[in-house]
């Protein structure tokens, strides 16, 4: 489900389950994992390319399927110690190991745990009609896939606040203004192109060196902020009003929420 072909150095890694929306199960989030172990070890690669398959990059998690599988939400969110990132916040996180430039290619729907992915990237740039959404607040649960680490470089805190709290899709023009994305784009293929041609004329190792710095600069401590992040994920979980929560997203009649847990 998910792709990975590699053209004149340039990986191409495609999520590719169209006909849903190239919604994410389990096994795409392994598939995924392996693929950056696998191109972290190839020195001949000069730059990533993220795409979805079809009309829309990823419509986020197929909370569905993971339901169905009681286990796939504990690999999901297992983790050896609090401070290292879990399944889910390396393919986001992971991108930046990688001492090449990652492009994500935003098109259609670009949800929850799909954004998260294209965050990790290095540059996104996005078609005009892409709508962009931190989803995980419409079902009573908290962001969780290691863009905490990686948002407060892109985006005010007040702009973090509305994506993450309210889960609204903002269109590609507004997502460019908050820093969310890089450029947006009506030939995707063309900007693309143009920014490889560029890259391509840059030593590889000069790339790899800027990368590092430039992650370093902008890291936060980033043990403390996986751990938090999983901690109230797991909290989330087992909490009376994320049931009334996942309850109101699917029911035409809302429940009412009962008073807030202490945090």
């Amino acid at each position: 489900m998910v792709t990975l072909e590699i053209k004149n150095n340039i990986a191409w890694v495609t999520l590719n389950r169209p006909e849903k929306q190239n919604a994410l199960h389990l096994a795409m989030f392994h598939e995924l994992d392996k693929i950056i172990k696998t191109l972290r070890k190839n020195t001949q690669i000069r730059a990533v390319i993220v795409s979805g398959a079809g009309e829309h990059f990823c419509s986020g998690l197929d909370v569905k399927s993971i339901v169905k599988k009681p286990l796939a939400i504990f690999q999901l969110l297992f983790k050896w110690l609090p401070g290292n990132p879990n399944l889910v916040q390396r393919v986001t996180l992971a991108w930046k190991t990688l001492p090449v430039p990652v492009i994500a290619v935003i098109n259609g729907h670009c949800f929850g745990a799909g954004l998260h992915i294209a965050i990790g990237a290095d540059y996104r740039i996005a078609t005009a009609d892409a709508k962009l959404a931190i989803m995980e607040s419409k079902w009573g649960l908290c962001p969780d896939m290691g863009t905490g680490v990686l948002l407060p470089a892109l985006i005010p805190q007040d702009k973090l606040w509305l994506l993450t709290s309210q889960g609204t899709p903002i269109n590609a023009d507004t997502a460019k203004e908050y820093g969310l994305i890089s450029d947006v784009h009506t030939d995707t293929k063309h900007a693309v192109q143009s920014l490889l041609d560029t890259l391509l004329t840059r030593s590889p190792d000069a790339l790899a060196a800027i990368k590092r710095v430039n992650n370093r600069a902008y890291s936060a401590n980033r043990r403390q902020v996986l751990w938090q992040e999983t901690w109230c994920q797991i909290r989330l979980l087992l909490n009376k009003n994320t049931r009334v929560a996942m309850h109101n997203a699917l029911a035409e009649q809302a429940k009412p929420y009962a008073d807030r847990s202490k945090w």
